[in-house]
């Protein structure tokens, strides 16, 4: 019996569009690769000659056949494309971080409930190799009871990006925007909302004018995580570091898919999210009174896993992989660790 299709419009064929979003669109066999919104460069046909290139995103939005819209651009622009779709009563999957104010993120809540569409946010590293080791390790409490951990993700980068729009002070730029949504919905998903966050946000560039370091610490009962991140690291901190009372586990924080992506892969072929030996974390705790120090090998990364629980949210109302509610929280810290960068306090957080 074949599968019912969803037709996919784009908002954009930069790297996100033709990395991180097409070429699942174009293999899930449930989807259609539908139609993309090209405001000036036409590059989506060089790849995928039967999509449809709007010039006008109202007249993509205006296709009756278009089912799920990805809105890609921007950060400053998701709430607006977003909100344009659902009152065209398209699905929707925005790009992190979800929305650049709180209020906006709620109207859109609220507007995706009313039309009853599936709304999401990409935060596609939930389903990195990297990232599922760390969650299978404190799943088997193979740690005992955490006590602090610490996420990083660096980059090393003087120059300013080609791409002005992520360089302008104003209009959601910024690492902790950025990088930093990564990290916050992280921390969530492995230890749960935080009570409080204090935070050291930062211009380390000379050449820029946007936040590009951040050290922020998020406030737990019983434990503290530490997220960081910066663009001036020539030789990246180790990605995770989590202690707990019995062990610690340590993990290099990879990117493999992204690296086959750009590769020019498809995602799915054998060996897809596979990590090398070289990647895996290293294990030392104690297991039912012995001592363990071990290479542990890593989960099987897919973003493909978060394409199949939108189709599957879409046709079989099943449970949304990634909610726009979880995007919320996101941005709830984010606002409440410029606040304390800029104060220099302590911020405590409402959920």
């Amino acid at each position: 019996m074949n599968q019912p299709s969803i037709a996919v419009a784009i908002c954009s064929f930069g790297m996100s569009g033709k990395l991180f979003h097409a070429p699942f669109v174009q293999v899930h066999p449930g989807f259609q690769f539908y139609a993309c919104w090209e405001r000036s460069k036409k590059l989506v046909n060089e790849l995928y000659p039967n999509v449809k290139s709007y010039d006008q995103y109202v007249d993509m939005l205006a296709d009756p056949a278009v089912d799920l819209v990805i809105v890609n651009t921007p950060n400053a622009t998701h709430y607006e494309y977003a909100k344009k779709a659902l009152l065209a009563g398209k699905h929707v999957i925005v790009e992190k971080p979800f929305v650049i104010d709180v209020t906006e993120g709620e109207e859109l809540i609220e507007l995706a409930a009313e039309k009853q569409k599936v709304l999401s946010v990409y935060h596609n590293r939930r389903n990195d190799s990297d990232f599922k080791t760390v969650k299978k390790i404190l799943l088997n409490k193979l740690l005992g009871d955490i006590v602090e951990a610490e996420i990083h993700f660096d980059r090393y980068s003087l120059d300013l990006s080609p791409k002005k729009h992520k360089e302008l002070k104003e209009g959601g730029t910024g690492v902790l925007l950025d990088l930093g949504s990564h990290l916050i919905d992280e921390a969530i998903q492995l230890f749960g909302k935080p009570n409080a966050v204090f935070a050291d946000i930062r211009t380390v560039r000379k050449v820029s004018v946007i936040d590009d370091y951040f050290e922020l610490l998020l406030y737990y009962n019983d434990k503290r995580v530490r997220l960081h991140s910066t663009y001036i690291a020539r030789e990246p901190s180790i990605g995770y570091v989590i202690h707990g009372e019995k062990g610690s586990f340590i993990k290099p924080k990879t990117n493999g898919q992204e690296i086959d992506l750009m590769k020019g892969m498809i995602p799915g072929q054998e060996k897809w999210g596979i990590e090398e030996e070289k990647d895996w974390g290293l294990l030392h705790t104690e297991i039912e009174g012995k001592i363990i120090k071990e290479k542990v090998p890593s989960e099987k990364g897919n973003y493909m896993d978060y394409f199949e629980g939108i189709y599957q949210a879409i046709v079989k109302k099943a449970e949304v992989p990634v909610t726009a509610a979880d995007g919320l929280l996101v941005i709830k810290i984010i606002k409440a660790a410029f606040t304390s960068s800029a104060e220099k306090k302590l911020i405590e957080i409402a959920f």
